[in-house]
């Protein structure tokens, strides 16, 4: 309908272009929006006042100039003005109801688009170091991602996801020395015990895995534990296996899959970052002083340069980041946008410095950022920041075994990314109004309840039939329902645009009140069939809606609760 009114403006100004009341040459930008209130109609249009300059009058009067030019609709029942010049367009009843044969026509496949023609785009998340469980931020950037992926794919994009594993520096050296120590029996109270060891019960157990020669299998990896406790190579790559292995499967359980596994290390095995280092001299951008390599980061918005190559040796952490991403855009992907934590606001600006530096073309604003604001996990009223497993952080499976994936998974996305997160436990596992995700699974649940009772009252339900006779649905909550369905297009899309997944269950809660109001308010299986079936055609259409949008968020829509 959004389309349709914007197509009606269009041809009502070509037509102000051929009677000369604009000139023909006139440039015109305008907006068609949903209304917030039902007195000012379904939709509303500013293109009056952005069209009076040029047709040299006030905006009211061009607001009638258009209505008098508009072409007839049997969408539309009336056009308003409003206040300096606003038009509001009250859509017909016809209008209203074609949402819900849209809605059963299309399926699963309502509200999907393909805006992006197939535009490959490579989204980068988690990409945690494999050190240790993923804590519960991890399990933010897992259900963002993922839900970015699922809204990119919605508008026609061709979506790789892919995880990054900084398996190489100094962590990692902490990682192996730390299982070396708990090989040999050693523990934190232990004065031989490394500055910075891990001390999670998860070293221990990868310890033990290493001492018994236990096989691992980690994606591209088959590694089986040396049970050297001497052999500190062996087991950096047998604990770096391990922790692989134990994150993915993490991540499958939380319904999260990749198209792509990146190591750090293979960056250094290939070349690949000497390559770069070796681009950026001849560049022209790099200095030495100090005895260290510079970059001059500062020529493209840094606030100060930043060192490549220490005086000590060995690269500073965004050096291998900028040869990541220039493998990226060689690998094709000219649109590519990273999820991280918010911890990593300080290397976009360095990384980006870099890639501008080399002189392959890359834009300016490549890669794109989405940042993720910290989690406080609370029970009872308290903050939980312990793991049994982890010892210093709460992990993505702790939460996933306690209140289910759904859950976890909803709670973490729902919010916007740049928003601080409060993990609520109690509520998370409510089975109540308050817990927002039971609320929307309910609301899907009640519709397909609905044809359940009405098949065991012996009522019969004929889609098409029920499609050819909306009439009886006058309502003001109905229509106000129909109107809801009719957003969820739009709200995908501008979910998508703007890298915010939050939009979708934002909606999906709002949809979710209004039908359990109208569900309370008004019977369904009622005597009258024309009746009946309208109102169980509406019920089927919120239900479709309700099920893609929380596909589109990684949650389940059960039948039954």
């Amino acid at each position: 309908m959004k389309q349709l009114i914007t197509d009606l403006l269009n041809q009502a100004i070509d037509s102000l272009k051929s009677s000369e009341m604009i000139p023909a040459d006139t440039t015109v930008r305008f907006n068609v929006d949903h209304t917030k209130d039902k007195a000012h109609g379904d939709f509303a249009s500013n293109v009056a006042m952005t069209l009076a300059k040029p047709a040299k009058s006030n905006p009211r009067a061009v607001a009638q100039m258009i209505i008098d030019h508009l072409p007839e609709s049997t969408s539309v029942d009336k056009v308003e003005i409003a206040g300096p010049g606003f038009l509001n367009f009250f859509l017909s009843a016809d209008s209203a109801q074609s949402i819900i044969k849209e809605v059963l026509s299309a399926g699963d496949c309502f509200g999907l688009n393909n805006d992006a023609n197939g535009e490959k785009v490579q989204v980068e998340f988690v990409s945690a170091n494999p050190t240790g469980p993923l804590h519960v931020g991890h399990g933010r950037g897992a259900a963002i991602g993922d839900c970015l992926c699922r809204l990119l794919k919605a508008s026609g994009h061709e979506v790789t996801a892919e995880f990054y594993y900084n398996d190489a520096g100094q962590q990692i050296t902490n990682l192996a020395l730390s299982v070396q120590a708990r090989a040999k029996g050693l523990g934190p109270e232990d004065d031989s015990w490394p500055a910075d060891g891990y001390q999670g019960q998860y070293i221990i157990d990868v310890a033990e895995a290493y001492l018994n020669g236990e096989a691992v299998d980690a994606a591209d990896k088959h590694v089986t534990g040396a049970k050297d406790p001497d052999n500190l190579d062996a087991i950096q790559e047998f604990a770096v296996a391990y922790l692989r292995r134990e994150q993915d499967h993490d991540l499958k359980a939380f319904g999260v899959n990749f198209d792509n596994y990146y190591l750090e290390s293979s960056l250094y095995e290939t070349g690949k970052v000497e390559e770069t280092v070796e681009t950026l001299i001849n560049s022209g951008y790099t200095y030495e002083d100090g005895g260290a390599l510079w970059l001059r980061t500062t020529d493209f918005g840094d606030d100060k340069d930043r060192v490549m190559r220490k005086k000590e040796g060995g690269y500073t952490y965004f050096v291998p980041d900028v040869a990541y991403h220039l493998d990226k855009w060689q690998r094709g992907f000219k649109r590519v946008v990273n999820e991280q934590g918010a911890d990593h606001h300080s290397t976009i600006t360095r990384v980006r410095a870099g890639l501008q530096a080399l002189d392959k073309g890359i834009p300016k604003g490549w890669p794109e950022y989405v940042l993720h604001q910290m989690v406080t996990v609370m029970r009872g009223g308290e903050e939980v920041k312990l793991s049994k497993r982890a010892g210093s952080y709460v992990t993505v499976s702790d939460l996933v075994e306690e209140v289910g994936r759904d859950a976890t998974r909803y709670f973490l996305a729902a919010r916007s990314a740049t928003s601080q997160l409060t993990f609520d436990i109690d509520l998370a596992k409510a089975q109540s109004n308050d817990n927002p995700v039971y609320y929307i699974q309910y609301a899907h649940a009640r519709c397909c309840a609905v044809f359940r009772k009405a098949q065991e009252q012996g009522y019969e339900w004929n889609q098409d039939a029920a499609l050819s006779k909306l009439d009886p649905l006058t309502e003001v909550a109905e229509n106000e329902l129909m109107k809801r369905l009719s957003q969820y297009p739009e709200v995908v899309r501008n979910a998508a645009k703007r890298l915010e997944p939050h939009m979708i269950a934002n909606y999906l809660r709002e949809l979710a009140a209004e039908y359990h109001t109208y569900y309370n308010a008004h019977k369904t299986l009622v005597e009258d069939a024309d009746v009946r079936n309208a109102r169980l055609a509406l019920s089927s259409a919120v239900r479709q809606v309700v099920k893609n949008g929380l596909d589109l968020l990684g949650v389940s829509a059960p039948e039954q609760m």
